[in-house]
């Protein structure tokens, strides 16, 4: 019933897209004139809402689904893991086409809206298989088992989601953050604890998926699980729709692929050209076009300037000349490229999180009093950790930031991005001690192996790293894009996470066909199935070591880069905000004095007035109205 609600309210939201057009065609005007009753918490809370519900069902498929590949649908391990890995990298990746599609085509909202209907429809078809026996294949002793009717029900459904899931994740990001105007005070300072309640939300959702529904999956029956997240989900997409009335929706602008090939076509085209010794002889749009955000000149990558240069006796139009501004839209997607690389180890880093050290978990005494912790359940370690932190970050990391540097998140987003790069290469390390302790516990005495919770050490530096790194990424990105890259821009986060899960498997491929050939056991270190007989060890120290080397590559890439507000002011510091705000009371006390001195002559001139009529045998007229212009200039 909840979908069939979903579905009719994208009807009705096409039957009605002129009209809603007409009344928050956004892209028209400028951001601080949108409705100041609209936005804010109270319209992020429907968000939240989605963001929990939403993300409890994702990552409790990301932990256990593999079990229900293997177990259910008879894939072999190397398959199941295998399947996985594509499931998940092809969700982050698509989250690229939501972001694009939200940007250029559809709003955010609607987006969110249309996605999230092919979620819900992919995990109804996923329940349906799961609950019947006959769309299940027979075990056959082969990598894969699945075919016919039976595979084309299954890829489809798991597609549908990733298709689905990714498209949600690369527009609700950006669609909860367009609640906050980057140029209003208040704003700018409510925008970072945006993205930490945002963050705090998923992981909340998240603790429940690797707990409760994991649990009901393993034990109880797979369709349980796949019917609660489809229930959790469906309740998700209702709740955004239920916090329409409080939104900010802006309208989708040009294509930003179309903008950058412009620039780059155009620059191409005048490379002979010789750029102006002035800039501001290069071609921008008017200063009364309140329509475009603009964006400041700089002085990197002169090259994209040529496209600038408009010629004589050439009409300004598309294809000929590009804005000053467009030029700096795509110098902004440049200088982005370096540090979504720096981040990339990191994910590889938190990939091994969820695959060997939850292997390492599962051999461990996962006793908790009279209680046996799932191993598909491990991952809440990191969860718990970081549903602690996240507030103590708010309350009382960033009010003392603030007072020290008076940027209204506390710290830049890439100094929070390299602290979150110098913790991740700490867990490495902590994570290779621990590896030691526990095997040669094992191999000392394997039927008392050492407790789960000591992965709690790489668990919570990690969560601290996490905390970090992924909201100063999301915020980073959404503040420095172009206003009309803002979704693809956000979607980068998670591309990030795409190709640090490949890059993972390609490393242990890597690292052991290399280790095979130079050890003398001629066994590579991550070898067989036997954790107690490989050198995981050497492998997280490995991640360590590249982690400490990228960390210096951060560096160097974050001192190069210049922020988009350095330039045109776009984000007021806490101090300069306390300034306006101390001015504007000044101001307003003043008029409130002066307009206080004017009812006072006001009143005044009215009483000499009537004393003057009253007076009838007084002075002469001359001398009355001298008398009546020395009072006035006594009065001025």
């Amino acid at each position: 019933m909840c979908f069939i609600n979903t579905i009719s309210f994208l009807s009705q939201s096409l039957h009605f897209s002129r009209m809603e057009n007409e009344e928050v065609n956004e892209e028209h005007k400028p951001i601080i004139q949108w409705n100041k009753q609209k936005g804010g918490f109270r319209a992020s809370m429907f968000i939240f809402v989605l963001s929990a519900l939403d993300n409890m069902g994702f990552v409790a498929n990301m932990v256990s689904i593999v079990l229900y590949f293997y177990m259910v649908m008879h894939f072999d391990l190397a398959s199941s893991a295998n399947t996985l890995t594509n499931f998940m990298g092809s969700t982050f990746l698509l989250s690229l086409v939501g972001g694009f599609i939200s940007d250029t085509y559809l709003n955010r909202l609607t987006t969110c809206l249309i996605f999230g209907s092919l979620e819900v429809l992919a995990l109804v078809l996923l329940t349906i298989q799961a609950a019947l026996p006959k769309l299940h294949p027979d075990a056959c002793g082969k990598s894969s088992c699945v075919k016919g009717g039976i595979e084309v029900m299954f890829y489809a459904s798991l597609y549908m989601l990733a298709l689905g899931n990714g498209g949600v994740k690369g527009s609700m990001t950006a669609f909860g953050a367009d609640q906050f105007d980057e140029k209003d005070p208040n704003d700018a300072k409510a925008l970072p604890t945006f993205f930490n309640w945002l963050v705090l939300s998923s992981t909340l959702g998240s603790v429940i998926g690797v707990t409760g529904v994991v649990w009901v999956s393993t034990q109880i029956d797979w369709h349980w699980g796949f019917f609660i997240i489809t229930l959790a989900s469906t309740l998700g997409y209702v709740s955004l729709v239920l916090g329409k009335p409080y939104y900010r929706i802006k309208s989708p602008g040009e294509s930003p692929i179309l903008r950058i090939t412009q620039v780059i076509v155009v620059a191409f085209k005048n490379r002979n050209l010789t750029l102006p010794e002035s800039n501001e002889e290069l071609y921008e749009i008017s200063a009364e076009d309140a329509t475009v955000e603009k964006v400041a000149h700089t002085n990197q990558m002169r090259f994209l300037d040529k496209a600038t240069i408009l010629q004589e006796n050439f009409e300004p139009k598309p294809w000929k000349v590009c804005t000053v501004t467009q030029v700096e839209e795509v110098k902004i997607l440049t200088r982005m490229l370096p540090i979504l690389a720096s981040t990339i180890i990191m994910n590889t880093c938190l990939a091994q999180l969820q695959t060997f050290s939850v292997q390492q978990g599962s051999i461990m005494n996962l006793k908790l009093g009279s209680f046996t912790v799932p191993a598909p359940s491990i991952p809440v370690i990191p969860l718990i950790f970081l549903c602690i932190l996240i507030p103590i970050y708010e309350f009382f990391f960033v009010p003392l930031a603030r007072k020290i540097t008076h940027h209204p998140s506390g710290i830049t987003q890439l100094q929070r991005v390299g602290v979150g790069l110098v913790l991740s290469s700490i867990s490495m390390a902590i994570a290779g001690v621990i590896e030691v302790k526990r095997r040669d516990q094992s191999r000392k005495d394997s039927s008392h192996p050492i407790s789960l919770f000591w992965l709690s050490f790489q668990y919570a530096i990690f969560g601290i790293a996490d905390m970090f790194t992924l909201v100063g990424l999301l915020e980073f990105f959404y503040r420095e894009a172009p206003s009309n890259m803002k979704s693809l821009s956000t979607s980068f986060t998670y591309l990030s996470l795409s190709l640090g899960y490949f890059l993972s498997t390609v490393f242990v491929d890597v690292i052991n066909s290399v280790t095979k050939r130079m050890t003398p056991s001629k066994q590579g270190w991550l070898h067989g199935s036997d954790l107690n007989q490989s050198n995981l060890n050497l492998f997280f120290w490995f991640l360590a070591i590249l982690s400490c080397l990228n960390f210096f590559n951060f560096l160097y890439w974050a001192s190069w880069y210049k922020y988009k507000s350095e330039d045109n002011n776009a984000r007021p510091s806490l101090k300069a905000i306390a300034e306006t705000k101390t001015t504007l009371k000044s101001v307003d006390e003043k008029a409130k004095k002066d307009e206080s001195i004017k009812d006072i002559m006001r009143g005044k001139a009215k009483e000499s007035s009537q004393t003057s009529e009253a007076n009838s045998e007084g002075p002469s007229s001359s001398d009355e109205t001298d008398e009546g212009k020395e009072k006035e200039g006594n009065y001025r």
